[in-house]
């Protein structure tokens, strides 16, 4: 008997459903409260009730769990400390989007040798997010394929939608019924009404396919998720000077959408150059500072050690990424102090308006 179907899948295997993953590691009442209060901290920051500045700070993407708790430990008293101007949140990304090849994430490849134990990559991520989460300590994640968010979206404060996948309907079906925040990057050669875009088309409800908690194929029924912004990452040059966000939040208005962004000081505004973070968070508190209230959000990449690494180059270096580059430890100490001093100084000027 002939097939005219999967004539190039290798391989198919079955992976334990969300349900079965959540009740091997279940979210513990103080992780949930932690997501709980951090989604409504965001949300009152987003509209305009809060005028905190929403931080999304840590390691370009996990690829050890232990190193991960390290930074988790430390950025957690940061938290406490910088509360009254700062609703810090660690980057926790365990998925990585790839042009053509590489090393696509945690959960995807956990053991970083191209085994693909995905079932194990869905259980270390959901370990991760609870232990975090039991510190008091909120995360945020990029959300790449759509079947992840059912097995870790209950312990996300924040999500994001990456650049290469603000423009796709399905991203945008997905972040319609996603329980948290989140927030669409402008496209990776600076298009920024496909950001704008995204955050209309997730506010509506939506129907379209998607799995279930058992694992079944269903069809997902949402309200729209209202708690969307854009967030500028540069692209065919930087947009996080004064002069990009009064462009964008100009578009914004335009769109009928509120004149709010966040800024990410990494990717293409720094010119994938880690050490030069720093300076743009310098130029974005120095906006701050003169009251300008429409920036709401940063996003740093910032490991334990700065810089990056090579996978297969030998043993690696402890906290440091094996993605893009990341300021260190002690830089992001300072970043986040001078965040803080920015936020004080932006309360004491009348509020700066669009144009």
């Amino acid at each position: 008997m002939t097939t005219n179907d999967d004539l190039r899948i290798t391989d198919m295997q079955e992976l334990p459903s969300p349900q079965e993953v959540t009740a091997s590691i279940p979210a513990s009442d103080k992780a949930l409260e932690t997501t709980r209060t951090s989604r409504k901290a965001i949300q009152s920051i987003l509209r305009g009730t809060d005028d905190r500045l929403i931080v999304v700070v840590g390691p370009c993407s996990i690829h050890d769990p232990e190193a991960a708790m390290d930074y988790a430990r430390r950025l957690a008293p940061l938290r406490d400390e910088l509360g009254g101007q700062l609703e810090i949140i660690m980057r926790l990304y365990f998925e990585k989007p790839r042009t053509i090849g590489g090393w696509k994430g945690l959960i995807n490849d956990p053991g970083m040798d191209e085994t693909y134990r995905i079932h194990d990559g869905l259980m270390t991520a959901r370990k991760l997010c609870q232990d975090i989460n039991d510190l008091g300590l909120p995360i945020g994640t990029e959300f790449l394929d759509a079947n992840t968010p059912q097995y870790i979206s209950d312990l996300m404060a924040w999500a994001a939608i990456g650049a290469r996948t603000t423009e796709s309907q399905i991203h945008r079906e997905m972040a319609s019924g996603l329980s948290c925040p989140v927030g669409f990057k402008n496209g990776t050669k600076g298009n920024l009404q496909i950001a704008i875009d995204a955050v209309r088309s997730a506010a509506r409800p939506h129907h379209f396919m998607a799995m279930s908690k058992t694992g079944r194929a269903a069809i997902a029924a949402t309200k729209g998720n209202p708690d969307c912004h854009i967030i500028l990452r540069g692209g065919g040059g930087t947009n996080y000077d004064e002069v990009s966000v009064d462009m964008a939040c100009a578009d914004l208005e335009k769109d009928g959408v509120r004149a709010q962004i966040m800024i990410d000081a990494s990717h293409a505004n720094s010119g994938k150059d880690p050490a030069k973070q720093p300076l743009v968070l310098d130029n974005i508190a120095g906006q701050m500072a003169k009251g300008d209230q429409r920036i709401t959000g940063v996003m740093i990449e910032s490991h334990l050690v700065a810089g990056r690494q090579d996978l297969g180059k030998g043993p690696l270096t402890y906290g440091q990424s094996i993605t893009d580059g990341c300021i260190g430890w002690e830089d992001t100490v300072d970043v986040l102090h001078s965040l803080a001093q920015a936020v004080a100084s932006r309360r004491s000027v009348p509020v700066r308006q669009a144009g």
